[in-house]
């Protein structure tokens, strides 16, 4: 019979290693509740996000890496709302092989992460699991009545995407061996992008001025797209010459160009999707360029209700198979 490894006690823990990340309204971590008090003229925005062991994870993965994913997808989600992060509390179950030296590399890293984003711990929960798990929960601000919902979207409306698709999704598959290697591709940069994800932080001022509807891309470019057309009650034509690619996963699509149902229904790319009206559409894409985050227009919005079309370089509409990353669909 397996033992588990020997590890400190839960308040020992607390005290060792997540008392020292608190921030202001945590309580000091000596309370069962956080105290937040939101800024005069300001609301506050709320997500959360579970991470999983062999799930969204593997067992050998980095601590500080995984604790950086569990933390980022959450801010992920802020900044797509025009947010600024400030805030979370955090559930951590340990699995049954995880000793203190991995709950010292994991707070590493969030810690890393805490001094870049500005959002504090300020509560949450400890205690052994089946496997390892992670939910966070995080708070954002935002002045009065500016969030950027999914519903804004209007005909007409040019839609934008940051950064590159498809990298995380092909990093998932070859990190499963289910990609044959390409002597000329970067595969540490697909990896990369599956383990950490770099949410794109520096655009929320620019999202909060610019779009009518905005989200991140978590479940994959045409899921996503989708669903922002379907709350806005509107459907989106894109052209995929237009969709970004990295060098990396260009040169993948250009050895199989069935890839391209990888890249744009595989999901967890955590790029910011919105729309921007076409009279903003140059201001949009001149802020996000001086921020320093690349963002390409990929189609446009258009009256009706249909399920957005994805037109290849043939002028043809790409048949989706798969559209987007369901965690209860057959694998």
């Amino acid at each position: 019979m397996t033992r588990s490894p020997q590890i400190a006690g839960e308040s020992d823990l607390i005290d060792r290693y997540l008392r020292p990340l608190a921030g202001r309204g945590s309580l000091d971590l000596r309370d069962d509740v956080a105290l937040i008090q939101p800024e005069p003229g300001t609301e506050l925005v709320v997500t959360t996000d579970m991470v999983v062991e062999n799930v969204d994870f593997f067992p050998d993965d980095p601590p500080e890496a995984i604790a950086s994913r569990a933390l980022r997808v959450n801010i992920s989600d802020l900044v797509a709302k025009g947010a600024e992060p400030f805030a979370f509390v955090m559930a951590l179950g340990l699995g049954s092989d995880r000793d203190e030296a991995w709950v010292g590399r994991f707070t590493a890293g969030l810690a890393r992460d805490i001094g870049r984003y500005g959002a504090d711990l300020v509560g949450g929960d400890l205690s052994r699991a089946g496997t390892t798990t992670i939910v966070i929960t995080a708070f954002g601000r935002v002045p009065a009545g500016r969030l950027v919902g999914r519903h804004g979207a209007q005909p007409g409306d040019v839609v934008f995407v940051s950064g590159t698709i498809g990298d995380s999704a092909l990093g998932l598959r070859l990190r499963r061996g289910e990609l044959m290697p390409q002597p000329e591709v970067s595969h540490l940069h697909l990896l990369r992008r599956f383990l950490t994800p770099e949410p794109r932080f520096e655009l929320i001022g620019v999202v909060r001025k610019h779009a009518s509807a905005s989200m991140d891309v978590s479940d994959g470019l045409a899921a996503d797209l989708a669903r922002l057309c379907e709350a806005s009650e509107v459907t989106a034509v894109v052209e995929m010459s237009r969709v970004p690619l990295s060098p990396s996963a260009r040169a993948f699509v250009e050895v199989d160009s069935a890839l391209w149902q990888v890249i744009l229904g595989g999901g967890e790319d955590y790029e910011i999707l919105c729309t921007v009206p076409a009279s903003d559409a140059e201001a949009f894409a001149s802020g996000a360029a001086a921020a320093g985050v690349p963002c390409a227009a990929i189609g446009t919005i258009a009256a009706g209700d249909a399920a957005p079309v994805f037109v290849a370089a043939d002028g043809k509409p790409l048949g989706i198979e798969r559209p987007g990353h369901d965690h209860f669909a057959a694998d």
